[in-house]
């Protein structure tokens, strides 16, 4: 019996797909592993916080670059859309990277003043160059997705890893600076995204269209028809970004750099479970679930099964933090390190929560719900903020913190799961177009 469920998972083309994507993913959390308890001993918690508190920043405005037309990139049936949306959200990235750069470089003092967070003043106008290089690296890796390219994507993460974690060893050895992490970071997306392209060889690149053929998919009309994507899509990813950096933000105002260090490596290591599993079925579930829509498939079902799995995978690794956290980041990171485990035991739940929620945020553009989770996130993201603000202002504790922000998002997370799960019950075949 056994055989035959692993003979028929290995004809079953979306696990062949999930198995793909995760093999990179896999390779890639592997040599971040492996080279993260060197660079750990190499760049201390201060450098890390430093580093920590620069990509927060990058993530909350990540979406408003490209207002997250890339998303979109999977969903036309036909190659001459979905190349226009590619080309619409480079041409947004580009123009607004460079607005916000002329803005920093005029207002820079007021920024870093706003957030009370002048130790990484020095580092603000990598800000646009990060920003813009994580626009690209989103459009090439949509790109891809839309053409079921995962194994591009998966080669490509396994050697953009190994690259980037030797030269933050490499070079740490000589200068072991927030200056060399920081850029490192924005090299890498850099990196990430021209990997992709020169490996995806399209025939037709975004930016050579026959006019004639792409006249009908102006940027205004694409615009227009894909308006969902940034009057609902980005304020949610927006929301969830501030929502999941604000930890780390906070602590570096509130109690300094080292302890945003000790958070930043507390969430990478948690982070990558989600990373790893969670990214991969989300990326192979997207296109997935659309080609279902468009059969007639039972969504309802689909989506109930992937929760299940990712639940089942999930529940051990998080389990042995939870019991285990601080012994395993001593051992593991160094001994300067144990309170990312302590902070890691707290953010077992979250996470947890959070990788079992991919299927469900998936499935979000093909059921129409943008709207409803925009609503999701303001709600989540103020119950997290007041969980955040009681732990720093009536506990005046970091840990305190920290749990009630976990336990707060996990719930949040369990309710969105339940919700879309209760929608996609009454979806028609026809909505698939949108």
């Amino acid at each position: 019996m056994l055989r035959a469920s692993l003979n028929s998972l290995s004809r079953n083309k979306f696990a062949r797909n999930v198995a793909i994507v995760a093999s990179g993913a896999l390779g890639a959390q592997i040599i971040t592993m492996v080279f993260t308890p060197f660079v750990t001993r190499i760049y201390g918690p201060e450098t890390f916080g430093l580093l920590g508190t620069f990509v927060a920043i990058v993530s909350v405005l990540a979406p408003c670059l490209s207002l997250s037309f890339p998303i979109a990139i999977a969903l036309p049936e036909d190659d001459v859309e979905a190349k226009g949306l590619a080309r619409l959200s480079f041409t947004l990235a580009f123009l607004m990277g460079a607005a916000l750069a002329l803005a920093l470089w005029l207002g820079r003092q007021s920024f870093v003043e706003l957030l009370n967070l002048q130790s990484i003043e020095a580092f603000i106008m990598f800000l646009p160059i990060a920003l813009f290089l994580s626009a690209w690296l989103e459009i090439e890796q949509q790109w891809l997705i839309r053409k079921k390219r995962f194994g591009e994507i998966a080669k490509v993460a396994v050697v953009q890893a190994f690259l980037i974690n030797s030269s933050k060893i490499g070079i740490g050895l000589f200068s072991a600076t927030a200056t060399v992490l920081i850029s490192l970071t924005a090299v890498g997306s850099a990196m990430h995204a021209a990997l992709l392209f020169k490996t995806a060889r399209i025939n037709e690149p975004f930016f050579g269209l026959n006019p004639i053929k792409y006249s009908r998919n102006s940027f205004m009309s694409l615009a227009k028809k894909y308006s969902d994507f940034p009057i609902y899509r980005t304020p949610q990813i927006f929301i969830n970004a501030v929502s999941q950096s604000l930890p780390v933000i906070m602590l570096a105002s509130f109690f300094g750099a080292s302890t945003a260090g000790f958070y930043t490596l507390a969430r990478l290591a948690m982070a990558m479970p989600s990373t790893l599993i969670g990214k991969s079925v989300g990326d192979v579930f997207y296109p997935r679930i659309n080609d279902a829509a468009r059969s007639g498939e039972n969504i309802t079902r689909l989506l109930i099964k992937a929760s299940s799995i990712l639940a089942v995978v999930g529940f051990l690794p998080f389990t042995i933090i939870v019991i285990f956290g601080p012994w395993v980041f001593s051992q593991v990171f160094g001994s300067e390190w144990g309170v990312s485990g302590e902070y890691a035991r707290y953010l077992s739940l979250f996470f947890y929560l959070n990788l079992i929620n991919r299927p469900s945020v998936s499935a979000v553009p093909m059921l129409g719900l943008q709207k409803g989770l925009l609503l999701y996130e303001i709600v989540s993201t103020g119950g997290k903020v007041i969980g955040l603000m009681i732990g720093f202002y009536i506990y005046k504790s970091d840990v305190m913190a920290i749990m009630l922000f976990s336990i707060i998002g996990a719930l949040t997370y369990l309710w969105m799961i339940a919700w879309i799960i209760y929608r996609s019950k009454g979806w028609k075949s026809e909505k698939a177009s949108r």
